[in-house]
């Protein structure tokens, strides 16, 4: 009978702790200290620092919980970021290749410019082309890329009239990704690097003609108070990237993984989403078709041409694409063609 008092008071004792452990977890939790994109633009606003702000303590029952400032508030510079995060200053950061090509140009392969002209198939690239990037953001910072999704599609705005691709000879064009100025002198433009907040100054004063962004960018940033031609080819999708620090990853053990994981998932399935809805929505603010949120611009929308397309895909071939590959090397140029290539039929070959 003693014997089974003391087995009884173990097993209360062992549950106590149990429970104990349980509290503790819940009491203690993994703090991700993060650093998302633009402050003034939908993919933080209603994606980013919601999500880790507020929605994955509570997916997570207070397992995981998120501390994020977008870069605009913490007033850092695109590729100081991912150094930051190498460094585990941060455990999650977002941002865009074309911060970190300068480290490796396989960065730029997921959005090479122009190459792509629909939402969907711009995807399918994406997905694509994931374990390629995923191998390289842990060889060069030390992290786990978790996310690939993009911003509205970049587009050309411009002061005076663009009616087709012909007409971006000669033109002094913003630029802020080393694959977009490929596009630009491909069309026999220069390509010109202006700070975003400083394009329409630059527009005024006629330092450029035309400037590269995306579409609810210009509108947010009212680009069309001088810009008064927007040409709609899709020369980039402005894709972005998440990834958390390896480090921190390893700490969180498989159980928190797998929770973070489906919820980042999920989080990626939506700014898909949204992004598909904005392009459309800014297009018929820029135009002054209609617009539900703010007030109506009254630019001209140019869409390009069977021609004009037929022109990008030689520059997409000739320049664009043979350009990256001579700065990316053999065997990333065939990595590139065996999993986007096939997608979207074309080869990064240098000429």
């Amino acid at each position: 009978m003693k014997t089974f008092v003391k087995l009884g008071s173990a097993a209360a004792m062992l549950a106590a702790v149990s429970l104990f452990g349980l509290s503790a977890q819940a009491d203690d939790p993994i703090v991700i200290k993060g650093v998302g994109t633009w402050g003034s633009l939908t993919n933080y606003q209603k994606h980013e620092g919601p999500f880790w702000n507020e929605k994955i303590a509570a997916a997570t029952n207070g397992m995981i919980t998120g501390d994020i400032k977008p870069q605009t508030e913490l007033g850092l510079k695109g590729f100081e970021i991912m150094r930051l995060l190498k460094l585990g200053v941060y455990d999650y950061a977002y941002g865009l290749p074309g911060y970190v090509a300068a480290e490796n140009p396989v960065f730029e392969g997921g959005d090479l410019s122009s190459v792509t002209q629909d939402i969907a198939t711009q995807r399918k690239v994406a997905e694509a082309y994931f374990p390629i990037l995923e191998k390289a953001v842990a060889e060069t910072y030390n992290a786990k890329l978790l996310q690939l999704y993009p911003f509205p599609s970049q587009m050309l705005w411009c002061k005076g009239a663009i009616n087709n691709i012909g007409d971006l000879k000669g033109k002094k064009i913003r630029v802020y990704a080393t694959t977009l100025g490929d596009f630009v002198e491909g069309v026999g433009g220069t390509s010109v690097t202006v700070p975003f907040a400083e394009v329409i100054p630059a527009l005024e004063k006629g330092v450029v003609d035309c400037g590269i962004t995306g579409t609810m960018s210009a509108y947010k940033a009212k680009w069309y108070q001088v810009a008064d031609h927007a040409y709609t080819m899709r020369v980039g999708w402005g894709l972005a990237f998440g990834a958390m620090n390896m480090d921190k990853w390893n700490d969180l053990g498989a159980e928190k993984q797998a929770a973070l994981k489906t919820e980042l998932d999920k989080l990626t399935d939506a700014m898909w989403d949204e992004t598909a809805k904005e392009d459309a929505i800014a297009l018929d603010c820029l135009s002054g078709k209609k617009c539900d949120i703010g007030e109506k611009a009254n630019m001209t929308l140019v869409t390009p041409s069977d021609a004009d397309l037929k022109v990008r895909d030689q520059i997409a071939s000739d320049v664009i694409l043979a350009r990256w590959a001579e700065r990316c090397g053999d065997d990333c140029a065939k990595n590139w063609n065996a999993s986007v290539g096939t997608i979207i039929g074309m080869d990064a070959t240098k000429k």
